[in-house]
């Protein structure tokens, strides 16, 4: 699914983001990235979109090379990625559903079955009741759903979640995380990130990364 090896990013300004970054992650895992803010897990979510590229070192996501000059492939790529970012991207205006519908635009899916799709991704989130609701009037842990949905409604092979956990409680949280790992159930690998390790308790079926000024620390199943 996903291989690193000897990756670095150093950002035109001289920042080194990230500090060879060595990762296998296979098919169907969950993976938690830990570490505080500023410390490269957000850059490395960016290279496995292929919104930037490594410095230095080979990175492979479902087997695409992620390196400049292949912007058709990395698109097409997109397509099996659903990405849950801390700025949600819902559009005012607009409900629930039809925020999920618009995230499935350029898939190819028949018009019924995104309409299913979207149904179906809405129900697991918990938002059965507030599909008509224009996701203004939703709450923030309830739009960060939508942005759950819209992203598990792609049917993606890997789902890339950064900080998804941020500005909820911790019931909330505790139910995103949730919902988060039931999508293990479609044979999806999802990689989150967060800071809130207090979280992660008693949390077994999942890896582990730390990352800590932009190199891993800690790797391992479990704490």
């Amino acid at each position: 699914m996903i291989r690193a090896n000897g990756v670095y990013l150093r950002y035109p300004d001289g920042t080194e983001a990230l500090k060879d970054i060595n990762l296998h992650i296979k098919p169907g895992e969950i993976v938690y990235i830990t570490g505080p803010s500023g410390s490269g897990k957000t850059s490395l979510l960016k290279l496995l979109l292929g919104m930037e590229f490594a410095t230095l070192g080979s990175l492979e996501v479902m087997g695409m090379p992620m390196v400049k000059g292949k912007t058709a492939s990395i698109n097409k790529l997109r397509r099996k990625i659903g990405p849950v970012f801390q700025e949600f991207k819902l559009i005012d205006g607009r409900t629930a559903f039809e925020n999920v519908m618009m995230g499935m635009r350029f898939l190819g899916m028949p018009p019924r079955k995104m309409k299913d799709e979207a149904k179906n991704a809405l129900i697991k989130v918990g938002l059965e009741e507030k599909m008509a609701s224009k996701v203004e009037n939703l709450s923030w842990g309830q739009q960060q759903r939508v942005a759950i949905a819209r992203a598990i409604a792609r049917k993606p092979a890997l789902i890339l979640a950064d900080e998804p956990t941020g500005n909820l409680d911790q019931e909330n949280a505790m139910n995103i995380l949730k919902i988060l790992h039931n999508v293990k159930d479609i044979n999806t690998t999802v990689l989150i990130t967060t800071h809130a390790t207090h979280l992660l308790d008693g949390i077994e079926d999942a890896n582990f990364l730390h990352v800590d000024n932009g190199s891993i620390r800690v790797e391992g199943k479990g704490w």
